[in-house]
């Protein structure tokens, strides 16, 4: 498929892949143990999460995030069910990646739309988009 500019995107590799899968397992272990330092692992430290209330866009830095995920008792220590899972990985160049996930902290069930860069350090989640629905 060809980028913006209407080239030809870069090839990825199955490495690419199976290194930015790496990365989602590694948050999706970090969100349901309240495990910040996995969190960390994944997560750029310049990183953002972003979600809309009451139309307006809510910015909730990385470490603040973090603060909230320590203060917090886990999915896991809750006993919560685990169902996390990708549902669109998109690597448009060697340098950029897109992934939509699914993951649950019941009653609420979000959707996440992760933008991740390569780095010197790999892969890492730069910013993510997320909704929840509470469900009963």
């Amino acid at each position: 498929m060809p980028d913006a500019s209407g080239k030809a995107a870069s090839t990825t590799t199955s490495g690419d892949v199976s290194a930015i899968e790496a990365v989602i397992r590694t948050y999706f272990d970090g969100l349901y143990e309240g495990d910040v330092e996995k969190l960390g692992a994944a997560f750029h430290p310049v990183s953002h999460l972003y979600s809309e209330r009451d139309g307006e866009v809510v910015d909730l830095p990385r470490e603040r995030w973090f603060e909230m995920v320590r203060n917090r008792p886990s999915p896991a220590a809750s006993g919560l069910a685990r169902d996390d899972r990708i549902l669109l990985l998109d690597i448009s160049g060697p340098e950029t990646a897109f992934v939509k996930v699914a993951c649950q902290i019941p009653p609420r069930y979000f959707t996440d739309y992760l933008v991740l860069n390569r780095t010197k350090a790999g892969w890492k989640i730069v910013s993510k988009v997320f909704r929840a629905d509470v469900r009963d």
